[in-house]
Parts: C-alpha cells; sequence; structure tokens
C-alpha cells in the first residue's frame, strides 16, 4: 500500500447507519465443496429475512466471477485473490448496516481467517455445509465433477485441489441429511439473535 493514502475519516458512523435500518450487521459465510448446498441455503435464508424487514446482500460465487473478478482463473493464487477481494467487500456491505450472506467455496482455511479477522469479534459466522464429495458428485448441478473427472478442468476442489473443512464452525449443516427447511431453522436459531431488530 501506498504511504501516500490517507483513509478518510467518516462523519456518519456504522452505529447510525445500522440504526437506520433498525438491524445489526452481520456477514454469514458459507464454505462447502461445490454441490454441497451453499447456494440453494444462501438463497433461502436472505428470501427469509427479508419477509422478516431485514436489508441483506446476496454474494454468490459464480456471480461474483462473471463481474469483479472475471480476470481471475483457479490456480491457488487467483482463489487467495478471489476471497480477498470479496473480504473487503463483504466489509463495505457491513459497514453500510447490511447483513451480508456470502456463498463460496472458499476452500482455504487461512483466507476464510482472514475475513474473520476484517471483522468485529462476533460478526461473522462460518457456516460449513457439511456435504461429503460423493454426494457432492452425484448432484453435479452444473456437470463440474464430470469434467474435472474427464481432466476438462484442472485445480478443482475436491479433485486435484484441497478442501480443508473449518475445524470450529460457529455452524455446521449436515448437507446429505438436512433438508432446506431443516437448514433454515438451525441457520436462524444462530443469526437471528445477532441482527434482532434496533428500535429508533
Amino acid at each position: 500500500m501506498s504511504r501516500n493514502i490517507v483513509p478518510h475519516r467518516h462523519s456518519i458512523s456504522l452505529e447510525e447507519r445500522s440504526q437506520l435500518l433498525h438491524q445489526r450487521p452481520v456477514v454469514v459465510w458459507f464454505t462447502g465443496l461445490s454441490g454441497s448446498g451453499k447456494s440453494t441455503l444462501a438463497d433461502a435464508l436472505e428470501v427469509e429475512l427479508n419477509k422478516r424487514g431485514f436489508a441483506t446482500m446476496l454474494l454468490d460465487g459464480d456471480n461474483i466471477r462473471m463481474g469483479l473478478n472475471s480476470d481471475l482463473g483457479f490456480s491457488e493464487d487467483d482463489r487467495k485473490e478471489n476471497i480477498r477481494r470479496l473480504a473487503e467487500v463483504s466489509r463495505l456491505f457491513y459497514d453500510a448496516g447490511i447483513i451480508v450472506i456470502s456463498a463460496f467455496i472458499s476452500p482455504f482455511a487461512k483466507d476464510r481467517a482472514t475475513v474473520r479477522g476484517k471483522l468485529p469479534e462476533g460478526r461473522f459466522v462460518e457456516v460449513y455445509i457439511d456435504t461429503p464429495i460423493e454426494i457432492c458428485e452425484q448432484r453435479d448441478p452444473k456437470g463440474l465433477y464430470f469434467k474435472a473427472r474427464n481432466g476438462e478442468i484442472k485445480n478443482f476442489t475436491g479433485i486435484d485441489s484441497p478442501f480443508e473443512a473449518p475445524l470450529m464452525p460457529e455452524l455446521r449443516i449436515a448437507g446429505a441429511e438436512a433438508s432446506v427447511s431443516e437448514g433454515l431453522n438451525q441457520l436462524l436459531k444462530v443469526i437471528l439473535p445477532l441482527i434482532e431488530k434496533i428500535d429508533r
């Protein structure tokens, strides 16, 4: 970072933005293998929170890679840069008072720890969708495992690139066993107390 860059101190605080939205922001970070069910549960969570009057922003891996991160590939360095950028975007939405729902494979524990470190303690909720790779391959909604097994895709997580499962996530959901409604109920029990409505 250049020594000539000096952060600008804003007049409106996070607390004031949160007060305006009547909610406490948090970053809910879904991690898990491709096909584990991250995006499905993240979407279900956003729908339910919106029904309850909360302001949210859902950031999904493929969608972000079509725009902000369209210049990145899937090498280890590019994956790290992908998460670095997403961490900064998540923090910006958080600072705006928004409840951020991020769904990314984010395979490396160090990168997820970096995201956590950008937020105040207790405002990062790591949700591990723990689905065995055999189930993910059976689902294979985008046909990616098939391509990876055939050598058409390199550095594919779970095949020829590692996935470092969270050791102590705030929430672990058994993706092969829990239905969407069951997973959603587990999520709400953890998240609702963190984002409780703020009265004016």
